[in-house]
């Protein structure tokens, strides 16, 4: 009986003959399975012993097969297996012994190259040495990710791991032995990467961990600056007649705009907003232009903020009271009865800062009662001030026409105060949280001036067929979003018929690109194209665009998620146990005191608004979770009215981590 061995696409296999021709064979395997096989891929045929006997025999063997010494006894040239068996055993080697040699041979790509129908080469001398030498440092990687598994689920982090924890949660190379260690340890110990390295001592803080985890991605480099000067304005501007104020938190050093108010009592008032002008100093490609255009904005935090431009710069340009400080204004002729706008002009000149106002000090004080004329107004600028809410108001309600429905400010901004905080925070401190209602005096005040300038500052680049970065909505319907683009479209949130970023040159850097265009329409006019930084269908603008919409929106995931670690933490240091909350959808209600989203089992189906009390039944600071059970409905009073906001803009949840504990074994790495 005549059996063959044969080659199938690299596995070896050997089978009884049932026929034969001059092409191919029949073979029939031990299972029974008859297969076709070119006679090109028969490697060895034999008559003792049975085929399954053979394999296992020859599988035995190949493995005391020393790679070394067969590389030295294999001829120089090319060779089969059966002769490297005669040399290796002995000149009557059987089939059992070539069988292994061929498995042997198959399997050492590193010392033999593969010719083909049993035919192989010696690897040159090179290549086998650095083939042992990869060989041994697989193995030593795959020993050392043992190790350091073993370590981590021991509850002890090597520096390794440590170095590289944010790339190892939300960045890995999957290849890198500190992540294959942490795949390791989770799998062997059972238990989650995030729990398993906190253990191990990986995780200082929850708190550093956010704040480390936002640096890792958003500033790989740090947020240390690089020696900057900040630029001269050389132009001969005029000084403007006015006393500006500027209305600011106590904390803010980056003030862009301020106002000023002309002709109370004439009839006809001029109203000014004027705007610090860092463009008139600072141009395209610049040292400090490139450090802002890297960082985009300035990020906010409760405690802290990172600055888009270093502070020596920011002090050149900012509106601080005392100064003449180079402004770009707008002046807005209003008539003081109706508050009709009759013309606007826009200047570049400097403006005496008579004041810089706080409004965290002056809420209480500047009241709608005062504004009104229905209580004591002491307070500086108490005429200006209620002329600018009177205009505010009219401004607001010609905006709320447009919208077709009036804007709803039904729910507070929420203000942190970290106590004894003066540099950056480590988590441990205690924390304040205050409100202030959105659409207060001095609020109204300059959200209205604002939107004045930059829907007429829109407006105006248009005229001079200047492109700029517009902000627009297209309507108000469920799930139509603010996009950004070059040219003048309607805001409907706004209720303007186009919007520009223009009013904070000093925080963000579109106003900046927006301050050049005005600017550049400031000194030429009608051929201000000609003379604009960029020009229409500017590629660059497109590329501003593209990495601000990704930077801004960074930025302000990461402050929802402090402010939700700060929250989280007001709760446990004020020992709260119950909250009151409304329904949003889902399962997911609103607190109604703070700016906390989280779930509660048993509401999935409450109609939305619905009020209830929550009882609060764990609080995770390092997945940002609060975990709670349903206390009880509240009926006693309707649900107040649902405010216009993003629902998803408070709902941060759990975090999402990229690692996978079903990734390939640590001992892949020695494959």
């Amino acid at each position: 009986m005549i059996y063959a061995l044969f080659d199938d696409a690299g596995k070896f296999h050997a089978g009884r003959v049932l026929s034969e021709a001059e092409s191919s064979m029949q073979i029939e395997l031990d299972s029974g399975k008859r297969v076709k096989v070119k006679a090109a891929n028969v490697l060895l045929r034999f008559d003792k012993p049975a085929p399954a006997e053979l394999i296992a025999q020859a599988q035995a063997l190949s493995t005391e097969i020393d790679l070394d010494l067969a590389w030295e006894f294999a001829p120089e040239g090319e060779f089969g297996f059966a002769d490297l068996a005669r040399d290796y055993f002995e000149a009557t080697a059987g089939p059992e012994k070539q069988a292994a040699a061929l498995l042997r041979l198959f399997e050492a790509p590193h010392y033999f190259r593969r010719m083909g129908k049993g035919q192989f080469r010696k690897a040159p001398e090179e290549t086998v040495k650095a083939a042992l030498l990869g060989i041994e440092r697989k193995k030593q990687l795959a020993a050392q990710i043992e190790s350091w598994a073993g370590e981590i689920a021991a509850g002890q982090c090597p520096p390794p791991v440590r170095e590289q924890l944010y790339r190892i949660l939300f960045k890995p190379d999957k290849n890198a032995p500190e992540y294959k260690a942490v795949v390791e340890a989770a799998k062997r110990s059972q238990r989650a990467p995030l729990d398993l390295l906190k253990e191990a001592g990986a995780i200082d803080s929850p708190y550093q961990f956010h704040w480390r985890r936002f640096l890792f991605e958003t500033f790989p480099q740090g947020t240390g600056f690089p020696a900057l000067a900040a630029p001269a304005i050389k132009d001969e501007l005029p000084l403007a007649a006015v006393r500006a104020f500027s209305i600011d938190d106590s904390q803010t050093t980056e003030i862009d705009d301020a106002l000023s108010v002309q002709g109370l009592g004439s009839g006809t008032v001029v109203f000014g907003i004027h705007i610090a002008a860092p463009g008139l100093a600072v141009q395209p490609d610049s040292p400090v232009d490139k450090v802002a255009r890297e960082r985009l904005s300035t990020v906010y935090m409760p405690g802290w903020k990172i600055t888009m431009l270093p502070d020596e710069v920011v002090q050149a340009y900012t509106l601080i009271e005392g100064r003449d400080c180079p402004a770009v204004s707008l002046y807005a002729t209003v008539d003081e009865t109706t508050f009709e706008v009759r013309a606007v002009e826009t200047r570049l000149e400097r403006v005496p800062i008579a004041a810089n106002l706080r409004h965290d000090k002056l809420d209480e004080v500047i009241t709608e009662a005062t504004l009104a004329g229905e209580a004591p107004a002491d307070y500086a600028f108490a005429a200006e001030l209620a002329f600018c809410w009177r205009f505010a108001k009219a401004l607001k309600a010609a905006r709320e026409v447009v919208r077709g429905k009036p804007e709803n400010f039904n729910r507070p901004d929420y203000n942190f105060r970290l106590e004894g905080n003066v540099a950056e925070p480590d988590g441990s401190e205690s924390v304040q949280i205050t409100t202030r209602q959105r659409g207060a005096p001095l609020d109204l005040i300059v959200s209205e001036a604002m939107i004045l300038a930059n829907s007429r500052w829109g407006g105006w680049l248009a005229e001079c067929g200047v492109p700029g970065i517009y902000r627009s909505q297209a309507s108000l319907l469920p799930g139509i979003k603010v996009r950004m683009g070059t040219r003048p479209a309607p805001h409907a949130g706004m209720g303007v018929a186009q919007y520009t970023w223009a009013t904070s040159p000093l925080r963000r850097y579109v106003d900046l690109v927006n301050q050049w265009q005005i600017i550049a329409c400031a000194r030429h006019g009608r051929t201000a194209a000609l003379a604009a930084p960029f020009r229409p269908k500017d590629a660059s603008l497109f590329s501003i665009i593209s990495g601000f919409d990704a930077a801004y929106s960074a930025y302000n995931d990461f402050q929802h998620g402090i402010e939700r670690f700060w929250t989280l933490r007001w709760i446990e240091q004020n020992g709260v146990t119950e909250i009151e909350a409304a329904v949003m959808k889902g399962g997911l209600v609103r607190a109604e005191t703070l700016p906390l989203v989280f779930r509660v089992p048993g509401t999935e189906d409450w109609p939305r608004g619905a009020r209830l009390r929550a009882r609060v039944a764990g609080i995770d600071l390092l997945t940002l979770d609060l975990h709670a059970t349903l206390a009880a409905r509240i009926e006693d009073e309707p649900p107040e009215a649902v405010a216009e906001v993003d629902d998803e803009a408070e709902a941060v949840g759990p975090l999402t981590l990229a690692i996978d504990v079903n990734d390939a074994p640590a001992g892949d790495a020695a494959a």
